[in-house]
């Protein structure tokens, strides 16, 4: 598997994140949605960083059953139901992905959301990635 990540020097230099990522591999894994859900299926952490972390730890795991690992994520989408509050955090959050997932950073969106399937979520997150 190769992911090469482009970010063109005439764009704004990105910030945890890549502008494109080009992917060739022998399997496509695309992952579902993951909230601050723990095992038992409650919504856990009050802050958007406390369900940040458990959302992305959920997507790794996930990831990880089909075989990968977070260099594999070609592509991140962030569902947050407050984009304000999201960017203010964005430092800690950052942490937070390196942390678990690295500093190879997989094409990303943050989309501001009404409301999530969980109502207690603050942040959800699905992505992309391609294995061997």
């Amino acid at each position: 598997m190769s992911l090469e990540r482009l970010n063109p020097a005439e764009l704004s230099p990105p910030t945890g994140f890549s502008h494109a990522v080009t992917a060739t591999g022998s399997r496509l894994v695309l992952l579902a949605g993951q909230t601050a859900l723990d095992g038992a299926g409650n919504v856990v952490g009050r802050t958007l960083p406390e369900q940040f972390e458990t959302a992305l730890g959920n997507l790794l795991a996930a990831l990880k059953a089909a075989g990968g690992t977070a260099g594999d994520l070609a592509r991140v989408t962030v569902y947050a139901t407050d984009v304000a509050d999201y960017r203010s955090h964005a430092p800690e959050l950052g942490r937070i992905w390196r942390r678990l997932a690295g500093r190879q950073y997989p094409a990303m969106a943050v989309i501001g959301a009404v409301r999530l399937w969980d109502e207690q979520a603050l942040v959800e997150l699905d992505g992309i990635a391609v294995l061997d």
